[in-house]
């Protein structure tokens, strides 16, 4: 598992298709999923990296600088809001 790993994924499969969360702890098959909000940071999701999509990009970059070190679940949710407003606004 790479505990450095974390970026921004969306499902593209399962009951949370089209959903965004935080991708961490990569192994060469999955990724642990975290909203703040249905998973949180305790009990995260394990997922077939074939089922999400991973972003990349300078928002992205900034969602993820916003969090620091140990993130709250409160935190999480208001990221991927701000990421999630100022995509629809591109």
């Amino acid at each position: 598992m790479e505990p450095d790993f974390c970026a921004l994924a969306v499902s593209l499969k399962g009951r949370d298709a089209g959903g965004l969360f935080l991708a961490f702890g990569k192994t060469e098959r999955a990724v642990l999923l975290a909203d703040g909000k249905i998973r949180k940071l305790n009990s995260p999701k394990r997922k077939n990296l074939r089922h999400v999509r991973l972003l990349k990009g300078r928002m992205f970059e900034t969602v993820l600088g916003d969090l620091g070190d140990r993130p709250t679940d409160a935190q999480l949710r208001r990221a991927l809001a701000r990421y999630k407003a100022g995509t629809e606004n591109v």
